[in-house]
């Protein structure tokens, strides 16, 4: 059953030419995340939020930080580096590319994990409970 729920999603494939790169460094992140990444991963990991979610998941020519496919739900963790003018341009047009492919992206700073895990956890479960009452409309 499951499988034939997912056959007809769409998803997003890398430009063959930056695949390779792109699953190396999916990998990387995944041996190495960082703190803020690896504690948001303790708290939504086996479906602790009533899904499932999977962690650095090339889209496109991005890798997300966590996916949830049933939702097409991508959460952010995002380091100070974020904070630039030009990496907020950056991210905007990332976050544009990913939304016109059909998914949403929710972005916390590592403050906002790291300092109120409940906060972060709330906000992904009610826009997880909204899209699925979305889909059963």
């Amino acid at each position: 059953m499951g499988r034939e729920k997912n056959c007809n999603r769409r998803y997003v494939r890398a430009n063959p030419d930056v695949y390779s790169l792109l699953k190396d460094n999916a990998h990387k992140n995944r041996v190495c995340p960082t703190d803020a990444e690896s504690f948001l991963w303790e708290h939504i990991r086996r479906k602790a939020l009533g899904v499932k979610f999977i962690r650095q998941v090339a889209i496109g020519d991005y890798i997300a930080d966590f996916l949830n496919h049933e939702t097409r739900l991508i959460v952010e963790v995002d380091g100070e580096y974020h904070n630039s003018a030009e990496q907020q341009v950056e991210d905007n047009i990332r976050t544009d590319y990913l939304n016109k492919h059909g998914y949403y992206v929710l972005r916390f700073t590592n403050n906002e994990v790291l300092g109120d895990i409940e906060f972060v956890k709330e906000k992904i479960a009610l826009l997880i409970n909204k899209i699925l009452n979305k889909t059963e409309e």
